[in-house]
């Protein structure tokens, strides 16, 4: 079995992209973990590496929609600084019985690691008109409600949704988009 490259091509359209812990599980909701993941976004977009346009940290996955020059690879250098990271992370805190679920989620033929993080083959959605990216942009920021994890979408702490409301977030996401 190989690994599933991210099929993206080489036009400057943004892409709906997502980011899914195997076997779903919910290790996106310890505080430490999202601002993890929000520091590795924030600091890509802030060194010209990616353009984020939307975001949403679920419990278990992430949504973004993000451009780039070379999409591809940051999406990957992404995925793989984070899972480190917040491997890293379960780790020092001496969480043993996540570390034991993400090795036992590891592929066998996964011989360069230890544990597994981020599920392999995510299908990326290239975003090509204003109609999509409004669609797009609304799932994003509706995911956590149609989850009944929270009333309204500016709940949802991690999630720009406060950037396109009020033009507060945790992070700076682009929400002027040109086409």
């Amino acid at each position: 079995m190989t690994k599933t490259r991210y099929k993206i091509g080489k036009d400057n359209y943004p892409y709906f992209i997502t980011s899914t812990v195997v076997e779903w599980l919910p290790l996106l909701t310890k505080k430490p973990v999202d601002e993890i993941i929000l520091e590795i976004l924030d600091y890509m977009q802030n060194h010209n590496r990616i353009t984020i346009l939307a975001y949403v940290i679920m419990p278990t996955h992430i949504h973004f929609i993000a451009t780039s020059q070379n999409l591809p690879k940051e999406v990957a250098n992404f995925n793989s600084f984070s899972a480190r990271t917040i491997i890293d992370h379960f780790k020092t805190t001496n969480q043993e019985n996540i570390l034991e679920m993400l090795a036992f989620s590891k592929p066998d033929y996964k011989i360069d690691r230890t544990y597994q993080f981020w599920q392999e083959g995510g299908k990326p959605k290239q975003i090509f008109n204003l109609k999509i990216m409004q669609d797009k942009v609304q799932y994003i920021h509706y995911n956590p409600v149609r989850k009944g994890l929270v009333e309204k979408s500016s709940d949802w702490l991690y999630s720009s949704a406060g950037n396109y409301i009020d033009g507060t977030g945790l992070i700076d996401v682009v929400t002027d988009w040109a086409w």
